[in-house]
Order: structure tokens, then sequence, then C-alpha cells
């Protein structure tokens, strides 16, 4: 098998349109996929032959089913302020997603009965490579498998209410993940945008994080756990908005592509 190098290396999670329907990795070049002949956790990624598969002839899945999803909340100052706040924490705001939130690109959002305002947050994420946990800030880059985009699509009616995170940020379809994981990329400085029906509503930057990558992953492994597959996502700059049914929401981050979403109304909750 052909070993791949890391630096700079797009993997997706893909399931045939038709004939064999197991899900498959596979490394992304322009619009084509070639599986992969190994997890994309092992210490070495291979190819598993020469198989190349068009994109329109798979559908995207998220690109990993995380154990947990560790959320970090008012992370960039503008969205502080926007948020009502007059300084920033001083020290990271963690809250978890349920892994039942988790959806891929084109899956749509579904829109709770029980909320009268959901948002989108667009959002650089982390992968985690490998077991970890009492990570220091200068180990932290070695436990990072790659970079998605995310989207903390909240109820912020319910988190107002509640005054916890955990129902507002947790129902089913509230965390499109995807649509690759990028391995390689330097994660300081990347372009961070939301898009509702084409026009732009976020644009910030991962430099402007009030705790950097480091801080993040050091700060919740020294409370848990983390697994191959569990993903850090690092909070959403300003211009986070409503989602209304019939939208379609964008969310790119610069290297890893666009996660794009329908939102519909979803009668059942």
């Amino acid at each position: 098998m052909t070993e791949l190098p890391r630096t700079p290396l797009a993997i997706v999670h893909a399931r045939r349109l038709e004939g064999e329907d197991t899900p498959f990795y596979g490394a992304l070049e322009g619009d084509e996929i070639t599986p992969l002949g190994t997890s994309p956790f092992s210490e070495s990624i291979r190819l598993r032959g020469k198989e190349r598969v068009p994109l329109r002839a798979v559908r995207l899945l998220p690109p990993v089913v995380p154990s947990k999803v560790c959320a970090i909340g008012k992370n960039y100052r503008d969205h502080v302020k926007e948020m009502g706040s007059d300084a920033p924490p001083p020290e990271p705001i963690m809250f978890l997603k349920p892994s039942s939130a988790v959806i891929g690109p084109e899956a749509p959002i579904r829109l709770p009965s029980i909320s009268e305002r959901v948002e989108y947050e667009a959002e650089m994420a982390l992968v985690i490579g490998r077991r970890c946990r009492r990570v220091s800030e200068s180990e932290a880059a070695s436990v990072i498998l790659g970079v998605t985009a995310l989207n903390d699509v909240t109820a912020r009616d319910l988190q107002r209410r509640d005054g916890q995170w955990s129902r507002a940020k947790g129902f089913d379809t509230f965390c499109p993940l995807g649509p690759a994981i990028v391995l390689g990329l330097d994660f300081r400085g990347l372009r961070v945008t939301s898009r509702v029906n084409g026009e732009t509503k976020q644009d910030g930057n991962t430099r402007d994080l009030i705790f950097p990558v480091e801080r993040l992953i050091a700060h919740v492994t020294a409370c848990m756990t983390l697994y191959p597959g569990d993903v850090i996502a690092t909070g959403t700059p300003s211009g986070v908005g409503p989602l209304e049914p019939g939208d379609r929401i964008e969310v790119e981050v610069e290297g890893v592509g666009t996660l794009s979403n329908p939102v519909m109304a979803d009668t059942d909750a």
C-alpha cells in the first residue's frame, strides 16, 4: 500500500450512493476520493489501492463520530461583546455536545418546536488523534490529528432561560461537522466564515482566539480523557444569528472547505 504524507492531507468519510454501502475513509484530491487501507488514526496512513471514487458518487458522512464534543464558549472578544459581556472569561468556558447531535454535510438541521430562536455558530474544530490525558501546552500539537469545520447550532432562547447550555446545544442535528479532516494544516491564522443563503454573516480568524489551541487542549485534558476522534470546538467569532426553515447555512474554515446544511422544522421535537 502507498503511504501518504500528512502535510496537508484531506481525509473524508463517505458512503457510495450505489453498490457497496459500507462507509469508508479516503484521501480527497480535487473531485476524487482514493480509499484508505488504514484508519486515519494509524501512525502511517496508507491507500488501499489505485481505485478512485468520484465525489459525485458518494454521500459525505461526518468525518468522525466522537465520543464527545468539547466546545468552548466566548473565545473571541467580539463575540464576548455581542453576548453582552464586558470582559473575556478568566479561563476557557467548556461545555459538551452529545455525539447524537453530530451530522455531516448536507444533512438537515432540524429546528425544534420548543425553541423560538435557533442560531448558527461557525467554528474551527480540532480532531484528536490519540488517547490523551493531562496534556501540557507544549505537547498539545502532538495529540491533534487535524482540523475540520463545525457549526455549534444553539437554541439561544433556551440557553438564556436554562442558565446552563446542555439542552440548548444538545438537540439532535445541532452539531454539523465536516466536510473533511485536514491533516498538517497550521491552525493559527485560519479564516472562519459563515453564510446564510449566500450572505456572509461571520468573518473571523483563529489568530483572534482569546485562548489559543494549546491552552484549550491543556484545559480540557486536565479534567477528562480524550479519545481518537473526539472533537474540540474552539469558539465562534461575532455575527451569530437566527436560522429559519428553508435556509441554507454554510460554515467555511480556510483550508478545510465548506460545510453546508439545509434547515428545516422538526415537528417531532
